[in-house]
């Protein structure tokens, strides 16, 4: 299988079980680019579609993990740290057992590559053994209409004392195994770069597209921060009459704008026309993003039960006909702050019946019933910021991940909602790695993208490595509509709600919504 694209080989860290199911879904039900997705998970034990739970040793309770049903072939396994998960997401021509034994094949090279050659198959139980009687790789796999989803579990240096609570893979008579306990002493990053190698000569055609979160946390280095900014990023101030209008409506109706808490360089423009972009649950975050210049002290309360109220009286004076409501993070509420977020929609649309209403939220620790209250208020656009690449993502947002971004968007369009996502440039990340997560936001069916330039707040900020230039915007926006985006709004002042109107009416929100 040569493709169209390049294998995508994202290596992940450590992700949620849900979290990466809704990531492979999405990719698995849209398009056809082929994808490979690597990554650890938490403790969890998956029991797939012949799975028996008299498999189970131990109560449920007793698991010391949670117990998830999957839609994979195959019985009961554990996931964890110390163990490899791949999921190849593949347009594949052949029968599933063929296919299973192409999985398998990789991963019997790819150990002989580390060191441990010889290993092989056993009749009737898919995965890869050690001399018939150990299992180091399981493999349950999903395939319809031609493409694939889950794949592999490769035993890196697991804790194998989890595999004692359950009979591993439905198999009684059999062990479990890892590199490790073979002899071969191999960190992860060595066993991804091998398995990409294969990856890529088996299911890429030799081309890989290939983005790491980071392996260590590492803060790039940058300019001094009184360094003079281009011309292109200069703005003059201008409090007119328009400005001034906006600012009074604010105050009177003691609401909070983003544009203020985050030092928005369009303020001025988006007031003197008479938008604004309100933030709700307060004006203090309860994550310290190293980009973020929004108050990180503890909040002073719960969400105030009357500000969807006052937020829907402010659009009416305003006239808007787009309103984008965002939030700070609150992750010292039960549900990250999604309620208000469904009351201030439902607020606004009965205020406001043609107002289109967009949300930027957070990701509410990706819990799905938070996530699910604020989609099932239908806004006409949901927003989620990606903000940046994945070898970025734990230094520039130390408290989320780039897979849970990736899976909030997916969970949004399976919702059946107009996803949008934003990303800042200038923090030392490379054209090919902005061009990777660009594809894999329209892969998980993002319909509107925002790419703007980074700029630091203060010294105690994340450091700007470089200016991008109008040029290069330009380039980053025709990219963008090559990859099928229906609006991409590029440019050094660009934002997340900028524009955001007309953003809305290019990727078809209704018109009696958009206004």
């Amino acid at each position: 299988m040569t493709g169209l694209a390049p294998l995508r080989a994202r290596w992940l860290g450590r992700v949620r079980f849900d979290e990466a199911y809704a990531l492979q879904r999405a990719l698995f039900q849209r398009g056809d680019d082929p994808y490979l997705l690597l990554l650890e998970h938490p403790a969890v034990y998956t029991v797939g579609l012949r799975g028996r739970l008299d498999h189970l040793r131990v109560p449920v309770a007793e698991l010391g993990a949670q117990l998830v049903a999957t839609d994979r072939g195959g019985d009961i396994t554990w996931h964890g740290p110390g163990q490899l998960v791949g999921y190849p997401i593949l347009s594949v021509p052949e029968s599933p057992r063929a296919y299973v034994g192409a999985v398998e094949q990789l991963i019997i090279d790819v150990c002989a590559d580390l060191g441990l050659p010889g290993l092989g198959r056993v009749d009737g139980s898919p995965g890869v053994w050690v001399e018939g009687e150990k299992k180091i790789c399981a493999v349950g796999v999903r395939r319809s209409r031609g493409r694939t989803m889950h794949g592999f579990a490769l035993n890196v240096d697991p804790d194998l004392s989890w595999f004692d609570r359950i009979v591993p893979c439905g198999i009684a008579d059999k062990g479990v195994t890892s590199l490790a306990a073979e002899g071969i002493t191999v960190g992860t990053q060595a066993v991804v770069d091998a398995v990409v190698a294969r990856a890529a000569e088996r299911w890429g055609g030799g081309q890989v597209q290939r983005t790491d979160v980071a392996w260590e946390r590492d803060v790039p280095d940058g300019l001094p921060v009184a360094t003079r900014k281009p011309e292109w990023l200069r703005v003059k101030a201008d409090l007119g009459p328009g400005y001034r209008d906006v600012k009074r409506t604010m105050r009177s109706l003691k609401l909070v704008t983003v544009c203020e808490e985050a030092g928005c360089p369009n303020i001025f423009e988006c007031w003197r026309d008479g938008t604004a972009t309100f933030m709700i649950n307060g004006d203090r975050c309860t994550r310290a993003c190293g980009f973020c210049q929004v108050d990180t002290r503890k909040p002073s309360g719960p969400p105030d039960p009357a500000e969807p109220e006052r937020l829907a009286e402010a659009v009416a004076d305003m006239g808007l006909a787009h309103a984008v409501v965002t939030a700070v993070a609150r992750d010292d509420l039960p549900d990250g702050g999604a309620a208000a977020f469904a009351e201030t929609i439902g607020a606004v649309r009965r205020r406001n019946p043609l107002t289109a209403v967009e949300v930027l939220i957070p990701d509410c620790k990706g819990d799905p019933a938070a996530l699910a209250a604020i989609f099932d208020a239908r806004p006409d656009v949901l927003n989620h910021n990606l903000e940046t690449v994945a070898r970025l993502q734990r230094v520039v947002r130390p408290s989320t991940s780039y897979a849970r971004s990736l899976a909030v968007l997916a969970r949004a369009g399976a919702a059946g909602l107009v996803t949008k996502s934003g990303l800042m440039v200038g923090l030392g990340e490379t054209e090919e790695e902005v061009l990777a997560a660009m594809v894999d936001l329209r892969n998980v069916g993002v319909s509107i993208l925002t790419i703007g330039q980074y700029l630091r707040p203060s010294a105690e900020h994340l450091p700007v490595a470089r200016w991008w230039t109008p040029g290069e915007f330009d380039r980053l926006a025709a990219a963008g509509r090559a990859l099928g985006f229906t609006h991409v709004q590029a440019s050094p002042l660009t934002r997340s709600s900028y524009h955001a109107r007309q953003a809305a009416a290019g990727a078809a929100v209704p018109a009696a919504s958009a206004g």
